[in-house]
């Protein structure tokens, strides 16, 4: 397909221009042996889910990131690592994914390929399937550019159940790596605040990591990817949900130094930062040492560590300062960055 245009209303209309742009740049891109079959639905064999696990997940999101490609992924890698990730931190095995795009006329079509190819080779690193999915093409001003759905099914083996109402007095929490690095990735991206710093996404798929960390400890009691509201909403829902308070460690938590300093020239706070390749996991204390081993054997979780414990009280996160002070770390009552992911 030629690539030197752009996106017209023709490539929604359901004619041939649209089925030209279908067949050979989006199902070619995509292509497996359930998308080949061309239905209006993507036929699953039933046996070969139930050989994996005991129960099905199935989980959507919509991505609205502006701009559309930043350091360290784009939308495409943002919808299907995201997908992925809200399946994975559930327990279960990501297997197939649905792709809706919302195409606003006038997108290059070299640019739309491009992110098209990003996907490709996210869902190959991840493991899934992208067989089924949808366009549709919006007049100028319709969208901002491109927006994509997806919608993930997967497999949750038998015995996994993490929730955000199981952490107990005693655990610990660990995340897997350096926080925020996504949300200031965005910001910095957009360039309209003209400052000067290397940061890029931490954008990845977590279902090796999370595959990793159950078969250290098959009762992980919480566990949840840190996105919008960051390390500081997840940790809320966890005590909230659990009625105990949640206790940080201020010199434990893993910020790097330019997000650190971004935070501190905008007025920010870190732990509200977005990430998209960051997991919380609050786990029995007796099986830490052995989860975050079986973490940091993982590239996404070299950085693991334990920030901070679990301690009787009625849902609240604590953050024990550095100069010996405590604070409530509150839910986040507004948007701190919109449209980061």
């Amino acid at each position: 397909m030629n690539l030197s245009g752009t996106i017209a209303l023709a490539h929604g209309s359901g004619g041939r221009v649209m089925h030209q742009l279908v067949d050979e740049l989006i199902r070619s891109t995509f292509s497996n042996p359930l998308l080949e079959e061309g239905e209006d639905q993507a036929r699953i064999p039933l046996a070969e889910l139930v050989v994996q696990g005991d129960r099905l997940a199935f989980t959507t999101d919509s991505y609205v990131v502006t701009p559309l490609e930043f350091p360290g992924g784009n939308i495409g890698t943002l919808a299907i690592n995201g997908t992925v990730n809200d399946l994975a931190v559930g327990g279960a095995k990501p297997l197939y994914l649905s792709c809706g795009f919302i195409i606003e006329e006038g997108l290059p079509l070299e640019t739309f390929a491009r992110i098209l190819q990003s996907m490709r080779l996210a869902a190959d690193e991840a493991g899934v399937q992208i067989v089924t999915g949808d366009t549709k093409v919006v007049q100028r001003g319709g969208a901002d550019k491109l927006f994509i759905n997806t919608a993930g099914v997967g497999v949750i083996p038998a015995g996994f159940n993490p929730s955000a109402g199981g952490a107990q007095v005693g655990d610990v929490v660990i995340v897997n790596g350096w926080l925020g690095d996504h949300g200031a990735a965005i910001l910095n991206a957009r360039g309209d605040l003209a400052l000067e710093a290397d940061i890029e996404s931490d954008c990845a798929p977590l279902n090796a990591l999370v595959e990793a960390m159950f078969a250290a400890c098959p009762d992980i009691h919480c566990l949840r990817d840190a996105t919008r509201g960051g390390l500081a909403t997840v940790l809320n829902e966890f005590a909230e949900r659990s009625g105990v308070d949640m206790v940080l460690k201020e010199d434990t938590l893993p910020i790097r130094t330019p997000v650190r300093g971004m935070c501190e020239i905008l007025g920010l706070d870190p732990l509200y930062l977005a990430n998209e390749g960051k997991l919380v996991a609050v786990v029995p204390a007796a099986a830490a040492q052995a989860v975050l081993a079986a973490m940091q054997r993982i590239p996404e979780g070299y950085h693991a560590c334990i920030i901070g414990e679990v301690v009787e009280g009625d849902g609240h996160v604590i953050l024990q300062t550095a100069f010996g002070g405590e604070r409530i770390v509150d839910m986040l009552p507004g948007e701190q960055l919109p449209r980061i992911c």
